[in-house]
């Protein structure tokens, strides 16, 4: 158990290699409840977070999610989020544990009276079942059709006996649900998907398995790949950045920066050398130093050391050599196309077969 921006946390509950490998064979279940959330309720809501994220909120139907961010006027970030539209005006954000009380000083301080904001992370509890067996196990636990709840959907309804927002989310590459639940409800449930799963291979995991799992799916990590000092753009986010939907804040930077190019991205890499490259580890191209590791660590489903760095242009594409100081040592590296780890997706999102790349 680790102190993990104000919660007690376990890294994992005996294995981080098996609880990887229960996620990608067969399921895992997350305890998630630190996540923070911050509820956008009332008219304007939908002006307000148009303008304070880069992604095109207009686009959500209710019950629809979208992958976004809090961006400063340099395009960088303030926090990543997951933005839930809930009613005709009222949205959730799924925001980072350690950023909540910073986001929502964000928020105030750009708020032009539009609708009503609070911070309601200690109402909710999240629970994430990750996995190709997920849909199987929740399924015995709730009437809702889960096959035609497609990715980034989500739907209120019974699971075990409790009210439950069930979302087609996750951080970790594979198909799987995240439980949004009352605070009070989140042992009961947590205890009865254990008891379900437990017989088709499904495992407790922790912080380490999550870092390792989304690390093979380039999920990018607040505070490691992305932070205040990079843009969407240099995040390779670009997807996300709508500079045709209107004004928001660091859209004429992102867009300064589309048309002239960045000169740096966020590019994934496998070690040639023995040796695990880790956050902070020295990045080498041609001899210099261009910047750090973001994000590194031996990826158990893939078997071999990977990891994320903002690289020049000219070491983007796949190949392309480059070196990483480990405890002095030099090791040679190739960046490889991302995401390290991709799940092939069917029938909308419901199930998986497993594609590596």
């Amino acid at each position: 158990m680790v102190d993990f921006a104000g919660w007690e946390m376990p890294v994992d509950y005996g294995a981080v290699v098996a609880e990887h490998l229960a996620v990608r064979t067969a399921a895992g279940l997350f305890d998630v409840s630190h996540m923070g959330e911050l509820l956008f309720e009332g008219a304007g809501s939908l002006s307000l977070l148009q303008r304070l994220t880069p992604n095109d909120v207009s686009r959500l139907a209710v019950g629809q999610a979208q992958y976004s961010a809090f961006t400063t006027p340099r395009g960088c970030f303030v926090d990543d989020l997951i933005l839930y539209r809930l009613g005709d005006s009222s949205y959730l954000a799924i925001v980072n544990a350690a950023n909540v009380e910073k986001d929502l000083d964000w928020v105030e301080s750009h708020r032009r009276g539009e609708g009503e904001v609070n911070d309601v992370s200690d109402d909710y509890a999240l629970i994430a079942l990750q996995g190709p067996r997920a849909q199987e196990i929740l399924g015995s636990l709730t009437p809702v059709s889960l096959a035609g709840l497609k990715y980034y959907s989500f739907v209120t309804g019974d699971v075990a006996g409790q009210e439950a927002t069930i979302c087609r989310t996750g951080y970790t590459g594979e198909d799987g649900f995240e439980l949004l639940i009352p605070s009070e409800g989140a042992e009961k449930i947590w205890r009865r998907v254990l008891e379900e799963g437990g017989p088709l291979g499904l495992r407790p995991a922790g912080l380490g398995a999550r870092d390792t799992l989304r690390l093979e799916a380039k999920m990018a990590l607040y505070g490691n790949d992305i932070d205040e000092q990079h843009t969407a753009l240099e995040a390779d986010l670009a997807w996300m950045v709508k500079l045709d939907k209107g004004d928001f804040i660091g859209r004429n930077a992102l867009a300064r920066q589309a048309e002239e190019g960045v000169s740096r991205k966020l590019v994934g890499f496998e070690m040639v050398d023995r040796g695990i490259a880790r956050n902070g580890h020295p990045v080498l191209l041609g001899g210099q130093t261009v910047g750090p590791v973001t994000s590194g660590s031996f990826a158990p489903y893939l078997k071999k050391s990977i990891g994320l760095s903002y690289l020049p242009p000219s070491a983007w594409s796949p190949g392309s050599e480059i070196e990483v100081d480990i405890r002095g040592r030099r090791a040679k590296a190739r960046v490889v196309p991302t995401p390290f780890y991709k799940r092939n997706k069917v029938l909308s999102g419901a199930g998986s077969s497993t594609t590596i790349h």
